[in-house]
């Protein structure tokens, strides 16, 4: 199949797959005489496992050491239960972030009037004003 076809089937655009292979995660597919890319099951359900680590938030660095952990069949399984457990962890850090924005964002939302007046506290926020400088606008 050539890569608009391996695109549609692994659900990964063209353009991604020639990246992937730009930087070495994919090898380079076999050429036809013509030198269009020629794509079979393997190299779909490859590209099928790139996408679903890319989903689940791994990072190309990850995904390529679970890529290769994935094809060696001596590998202990302990090594990709630590990668996945560091990217919890990441996410868990990511998760408690956003949370944090949001209580900030919403506490800045109530405090601001929302109406006519030019005074607002997420503007004198986002500007670091001190508190003796805010709703004086700049």
């Amino acid at each position: 199949m050539n890569i608009g076809q391996a695109a549609e089937t692994s659900g990964v655009s063209a353009k991604m797959i020639r990246y992937y292979e730009q930087i070495g995660l994919i090898s380079p597919p076999l050429r036809t005489d013509s030198n269009y890319r020629v794509y079979g099951p393997d190299e779909v359900h490859v590209l099928r496992f790139i996408k679903r680590a890319r989903t689940l938030g791994f990072s190309v660095d990850e995904t390529a050491a679970l890529l290769g952990l994935w094809r060696d069949r001596s590998r202990a399984s302990a090594e990709v239960r630590d990668i996945a457990t560091g990217h919890i962890a990441a996410l868990e850090t990511k998760i408690a972030e956003l949370q944090g924005m949001v209580k900030t964002l919403s506490h800045l939302v109530h405090c601001c009037a929302g109406d006519n007046r030019p005074d607002c506290p997420i503007l004198d926020d986002l500007a670091g004003l001190p508190a003796d400088q805010k709703t004086k606008g700049h």
